[in-house]
């Protein structure tokens, strides 16, 4: 099947196709909007929540490509932030995508807390120009007291999943995978098609 990834984030990009590939080797075929078409299109992130930011992505999208298309929104919600960033994980700091500064202002903002409890929650849409179908995935854990590790992006070196003493950015994608809220909530949608 042909579908249109709804991001311009690589690094999602590769972890969806990564673990699709993983439960239905090339069942999937994962096309980038460059893919398609040759001029940059973005969609605004204005949804209240993540479904709601995943369904605009996914439709913005079909009407540019007319194709099927798996559009994801994913936030860190932390508990003793009232479950923020969420929504506005990518922009916590006030600058889109500046994963440094949403990282540092968080662990700011955590400096007095003991309740370190977050989770990753994922919401996918797949929209094919009729069928809409939503899932989601969460990965619960809780916020380390500072960055540590390498590897990953966003939120990664201060994320601790659950059950690990690593966070995800000390672990191997392979490991990450397994566990995320990414692998989650595709693997929810990949076995809608088994």
């Amino acid at each position: 099947m042909k579908i249109l990834i709804a991001s311009n984030n690589n690094h999602k990009i590769q972890e969806i196709n990564s673990i699709c590939e993983s439960v239905l080797p090339g069942y999937f075929k994962f096309f980038k909007l460059d893919d398609i078409i040759s001029e940059p299109f973005d969609v605004e992130e204005t949804g209240i929540t993540l479904e709601e930011n995943a369904i605009l992505k996914a439709k913005a999208y079909y009407q540019i490509a007319k194709m099927p298309v798996l559009a994801d929104d994913t936030g860190l919600e932390v508990r003793a932030l009232d479950y923020k960033p969420g929504v506005y994980s990518a922009r916590y700091s006030g600058k889109h995508g500046d994963d440094a500064a949403n990282r540092r202002l968080l662990l700011k903002n955590m400096e007095s807390e003991s309740d370190r409890y977050a989770h990753f929650r994922t919401v996918l849409c797949f929209f094919d120009g009729s069928k809409e179908i939503i899932v989601e995935g969460k990965c619960a854990g809780k916020i380390a007291f500072q960055e540590i590790g390498d590897n990953g992006f966003g939120y990664d070196s201060i994320f601790i999943p659950e059950g690990y003493s690593d966070t995800f950015a000390e672990l191997s994608t392979a490991e990450k995978n397994a566990i995320s809220h990414r692998f989650k909530a595709v693997m929810n949608f990949a076995k809608l098609f088994v």
